[in-house]
């Protein structure tokens, strides 16, 4: 398909070029202007001072990734629209993070969420959980920059080392220069193309389909539009029972006490600003989710009755948002520049809050809450200041590399905070072990094999005009018809993965201090 999906025009080139050279040139600004990052609070946490806007949009993009898009949209062509129905769940944990998690971090000031657990439980708590969070997030941006350079490269003929290298280099750039106030306003620029990338699909599905309207009925003849399901049954991959509950917990995993958004909430001057913040957060991530959701319809009604899957045009489903691209808009010139551009973005905004929050964690809970004691100890001086925003800037350049290595190469604290948050009998050895088992308990969930497919809806090529010659019928179904013997565990529904820690940490800290107490 490379040959094939090969017609980036010079626009298309110009664009991407230029929202990185805009995206850098924010870094190269904030670097030269206001404090001009000299301290530790202005490189990490903007002075606190940053306005609601800036922060509200930079909440969602934080975790709004190219991988998110591409998912999202490629899910509502394959499994239908249930997927929506998670954001019932931001709409009912919003309140609980902004009036119950938020208070704490924000009373405590702290720079690094995990400051918190050495309060609560102890040092040892505090490094286990930040080293977690440091391997996690590393890992996770490999894939952040991986996976849609990989799509690009198999449809546009842009080569993924270029993509990985384009957009991992930038954002270390502007991170490393400009701190967090250059990341918080690039995510706003960002997020605007994010919005623009999604729309244009939308836009273009209706005037080729002839409608919104179309769109939609297309998808209800194909089953998409169920979103009425309310079966308990944990083994059924989305109903309302798994995306309000499972959402819940991954919600409050990722915006009640993750390193990147509580270092956004530090950068507001109060309280009551970093909870507008957070409310003003809850429109755009859910109006994101939304037209994602929908762009995935629009494909569909453009393919239904040619699955570009199964008549071999495409590899797998994550190809089908820039497919489309590349197959309706490619005559455009710039439209499909501004698609790219857009999943750049996804990918600069994720991986610079990555880096930012990295930065943070190393120089709070291993730098200051370790080798400067005992540089004070030896030399009977603290170390300057200076230095240490120096050093902060070094750590950025260095975990952007690493960021770029891991893509290369190519969630599960929020429970412990909770457990400390919401029981006073939970105590540091309980907590740890409970960390480290059910750390293993989520890969044994998520990597364990073997384990039965996912039933997908019908899918045709009954519309092609041209087969790869492999594909011999008219009409694919992908419904799962195994019955083999599995694990029950691996049958479940990963959006219940975060909740099984979450009960899991909990059972084992109690098992641990009803031991203590019988001893």
């Amino acid at each position: 398909m490379a040959e094939e999906g090969n017609r980036l025009s010079a626009w298309d080139y110009v664009i991407m070029v230029l929202v990185l050279v805009i995206s850098a040139c924010i870094g190269i600004y904030y670097r030269f202007t206001g404090g001009r990052q000299k301290t530790v609070k202005e490189y990490l946490l903007a002075d606190r001072n940053m306005p609601i806007f800036p922060v509200a949009v930079s909440l969602m993009a934080s975790f709004m990734s190219a991988v998110t898009l591409l998912g999202v949209s490629s899910e509502n062509y394959v499994y239908g629209i249930q997927f929506v129905v998670i954001n019932v769940a931001y709409v009912l944990c919003t309140p609980i993070v902004a009036y119950i998690y938020l208070p704490i971090f924000y009373n405590l000031q702290v720079t690094s969420a995990y400051e918190y657990l050495d309060r609560r439980f102890g040092k040892v708590a505090r490094i286990a959980a930040s080293l977690s969070y440091s391997v996690q997030m590393l890992l996770y941006q490999g894939i952040v920059l991986y996976a849609p350079a990989l799509a690009l490269e198999a449809l546009t003929g842009l080569t993924k080392v270029a993509a990985i290298l384009s957009v991992g280099l930038v954002c270390t750039f502007y991170s490393t220069l400009g701190g967090m106030k250059a990341v918080l306003i690039t995510d706003v620029f960002q997020s605007f193309l994010m919005y623009a990338a999604v729309f244009s699909i939308i836009i273009y599905g209706a005037i080729d389909t002839g409608g919104l309207d179309e769109i939609w009925r297309i998808a209800n003849e194909g089953g998409r539009i169920d979103i009425l399901n309310f079966s308990p049954d944990p083994t059924i991959r989305h109903t309302w029972f798994t995306l309000v509950i499972g959402g819940s917990v991954t919600f409050l995993s990722l915006y009640g006490v993750n390193q990147t958004q509580v270092q956004r909430y530090m950068t507001m001057s109060s309280l009551k600003s970093a909870q507008k913040s957070l409310w003003l957060q809850l429109p755009v991530l859910s109006l994101m989710s939304l037209s994602t959701s929908f762009s995935g319809l629009a494909i569909y009604a453009r393919y239904y009755k040619c699955d570009p899957v199964a008549s071999g045009a495409i590899d797998i489903n994550d190809q089908l948002m820039p497919y489309f691209v590349v197959d309706t808009m490619g005559h455009l010139s710039g439209l499909t520049g501004l698609f790219i551009a857009g999943l750049f973005s996804a990918a600069l905004s994720t991986v610079s809050a990555t880096i930012n929050s990295l930065a943070a964690v190393t120089i709070e809970d291993y730098y200051k809450f370790s080798v400067q004691p005992l540089y004070k100890k030896i030399y009977k001086q603290d170390v300057a200041e200076s230095k240490v925003s120096l050093y902060t800037k070094f750590i950025a350049l260095c975990y952007g590399f690493v960021c770029v290595a891991t893509a290369f190469v190519a969630q599960n604290l929020g429970g412990l905070f909770s457990l400390g948050m919401f029981t006073t009998r939970a105590n540091q050895k309980g907590c740890v072990l409970a960390l480290a088992i059910t750390m293993g308990l989520s890969l044994w969930m998520a990597f364990g094999q073997p384990r039965p497919s996912s039933p997908t809806l019908p899918i045709s090529i009954e519309g092609c005009t041209s087969l790869n010659s492999t594909k011999q019928s008219n009409f694919v179904t992908t419904t799962n018809t195994d019955e083999g013997d599995y694990l029950w565990l691996y049958s479940v529904s990963y959006m219940y993965n975060g909740l099984f820690d979450l009960l899991h940490e909990h059972k084992v800290n109690q098992k641990i201090n009803q031991t203590k107490f019988l001893t």
